[in-house]
């Protein structure tokens, strides 16, 4: 969630400067914390459907998300009102869940944290529901692939800038643009920890990648311009062209100095196959 916002909006928040690497111990901590996002964002595959509303998919994630022995991650964070964030179509990330039913044709990003025993997971995965447009689809299809492209240069050795420069290629490569003004983060007892991760940038430069970094990976690619802006809400950010974007994440630690994915779409790809 929460895909850190780069304006004063969340700078308090931010430890700047200082990467906390995490303990073997921590990361399988951590690993728990993730799969229980993974297992939430099952559920909701399971449930959302043409007629179905944010609000009801909000209120099946946080009854299982209790039931796991864990925590809402975005319930109060910085005043977010729900447990879910939910964003449809031209909205980017940050929807407040509403009572308006999905439409045949959406698309609809669900993004959701859980806290267990201390530690944040924060997992994104973009649905499409009904009757999408061939363009659109394309667009979630190119976006998982920046997710997957990003991941594979989080190894020990390479730098931040290597990720988001490898992202930026493939989405422009394909014709679209990529969200500057938010970008993925470091992951531990807060949501929000260095290190800053754009899913743009030049290769080698930034910081270099070592064992025990535990991030999360948010490629955030609209179908038209880079640009956005946010709704009157203070939360919801928009395409400023009105075009769809996508946004899928995963938490990912650097062990024996390769990525390892904590999340997993396994669960929603499984829900997904049944209907």
């Amino acid at each position: 969630m929460f895909p850190f916002f780069v304006s004063l909006h969340f700078m308090k928040f931010l430890n700047k400067n200082m990467i906390v690497y995490k303990t073997p111990e921590e990361i399988e901590i951590m690993r728990e914390a993730a799969q229980i996002v993974s297992r939430t964002l099952g559920k909701v595959a399971e449930a959302i459907e043409v007629g179905v509303t944010p609000l009801e998919l909000d209120a099946i994630a946080e009854n299982y998300i209790r039931s796991q022995n864990a925590i809402p991650g975005f319930l109060g964070l910085y005043d977010f009102p729900n447990t879910l964030c939910i964003s449809i179509n031209e909205q980017v990330v940050h929807g407040i869940p509403t009572n308006t039913p999905i439409k045949d044709g959406d698309i609809v990003s669900v993004d959701c944290g859980a806290i267990f025993e201390g530690y944040y997971g924060d997992h994104a995965y973009t649905f499409a529901v009904g009757n999408v447009k061939p363009e659109v689809l394309k667009l979630l299809e190119v976006t998982k692939e920046c997710l997957d492209i990003g991941i594979a240069q989080t190894r020990a050795g390479n730098r931040i800038g290597d990720i988001g420069f490898y992202i930026q290629q493939h989405a422009e490569n394909n014709g679209y643009g990529v969200v500057r003004e938010l970008v993925g983060h470091g992951l531990g007892k807060t949501m929000h920890e260095e290190p800053q991760v754009p899913n743009y940038g030049r290769r080698g430069r930034g910081k270099k990648i070592q064992e025990g970094l535990t991030i999360a990976i948010e490629p955030m690619i609209n179908l038209g311009t880079e640009k956005v802006k946010y709704l009157a809400d203070n939360w919801t950010i928009v395409t400023a062209d009105g075009k769809p974007s996508a946004h899928f994440e995963h938490d990912v630690a650097v062990v024996n100095g390769k990525p390892e994915v904590l999340s997993t779409f396994e669960f929603v790809e499984k829900a997904l196959e049944k209907k």
